[in-house]
């Protein structure tokens, strides 16, 4: 069964959300003048000041109950999607994958106009948003892959394209392994592949950088994903307690990933807000404790498999990793669309809405 869901958060529990925020403990500051250590305390004092007394989720709630949104219950879990249909009843049913730490309000600047184009369904993941927790292990990306087939096929979809960035581009990437009779392709921001050695007696220059950023990232960016994928729960306790300290884990990300931090303020507290009211930080977490440790050595070690069917890849400038294509070519064997951007990173659809769009259109208008 397929329920037709509203956004409806209750006034108490944004005035406790601004009482938290009022009351906060905050640290002292950083004895560095950037953002190495971390969010800096000037700019997240500031922001929250901003979301206690100014910020309007009402206002969010509205631009976003503008489009239709549902649940269903699929393996267990009820799973809570967009599903805009496109004036063109011929368009190409197209299914959009988040990550984190975003969510489906990444995509909230492209349903426009993609969905002259495409009919679009663009699910939470499971403990993302308005979609279930899991209560037991075992929701990887092979599962969130498989009820991802199941919801189009629910949906009475065939025939269908895929798009993801972040976990996405590892779910839609199974998802292309697991309903390939129904895939028509899929698009990915970035692809996931390792760095072949084979080539490292003739790396090109951005091969060099490529593998430089790998480096730098085990060094200096991925305390996250270790407490994500060692201690969610204990993690959680501070993050589901206190907005300032979501704001401050969640905030540094779309600085550090972005290209040029591009985000208002609103733009920001839009998804920080929402991972707030859902209470998802440690849910959403626990899918690195359920699936990193594989997605992590697919792109930085080893990939031993393929993905058969048309793929368009788009390779934003700030992005972490960025395979090159022959790298790419070893796992995804069909490449029919790829590009090296000038300007974007991880959040491409928030940051870039009309390249991502353009990059979309022009994969998909060759294989559909």
């Amino acid at each position: 069964m397929i329920s037709p869901f509203r956004i409806e958060v209750s006034e108490a529990d944004l005035e406790d959300l601004r009482s938290r925020l009022r009351r906060t403990r905050w640290p002292e500051a950083e004895p560095v003048d950037d953002w190495s250590q971390g969010t800096p305390l000037g700019y997240l004092r500031s922001l929250c000041g901003y979301w206690a007394s100014e910020y309007d989720w009402r206002r969010t709630e509205a631009r976003l109950n503008r489009f239709p949104q549902y649940r269903t219950e699929i393996d267990g879990l009820r799973i809570h999607f967009l599903h805009v249909r496109s004036p063109d009843p011929a368009a190409l049913p197209l299914i959009l994958t988040h990550g984190w730490p975003g969510s489906f309000v990444e995509f909230s600047k492209v349903i426009v106009p993609l969905s002259a184009e495409f009919h679009l369904v663009i699910p939470s993941l499971p403990g993302y948003g308005f979609s279930d927790k899991p209560s037991s292990p075992g929701w990887g990306i092979e599962r969130i892959a498989a009820a991802w087939a199941s919801l189009m096929a629910r949906l009475g979809y065939s025939r269908y394209g895929a798009q993801g960035g972040d976990w996405g581009t590892s779910i839609t990437t199974s998802l292309a392994q697991q309903d390939t009779t129904h895939l028509a392709g899929i698009h990915l921001n970035p692809p996931i592949a390792a760095p072949d050695p084979a080539t490292f007696d003739d790396l090109t220059f951005s091969e060099r950088a490529a593998l430089a950023a790998l480096e730098h990232a085990s060094r200096w960016e991925d305390g996250y994903s270790v407490l994500q994928s060692t201690r969610p729960q204990t993690l959680g306790y501070g993050l589901l307690d206190s907005p300032a300290g979501l704001c401050g884990w969640l905030v540094e990300k779309f600085h550090a990933w972005s290209d040029g931090f591009p985000f208002t303020r609103d733009e920001l507290l839009d998804d920080i807000t929402l991972y707030w009211l859902t209470g998802t930080a440690a849910s959403s977490a626990r899918l690195y404790w359920e699936s990193i440790r594989k997605v992590q050595k697919w792109f930085s070690e080893a990939t031993d498999d393929t993905v058969d069917i048309p793929v368009g890849c788009s390779i934003f400038p700030a992005e972490m990793p960025r395979p090159s294509r022959r790298w790419a070519a070893k796992r995804y064997t069909d490449i029919r669309h790829w590009n090296e951007l000038d300007r974007g990173g991880h959040f491409a659809a928030y940051e870039q809405p009309e390249l991502f769009v353009n990059e979309v259109r022009t994969f998909f208008r060759l294989v559909h």
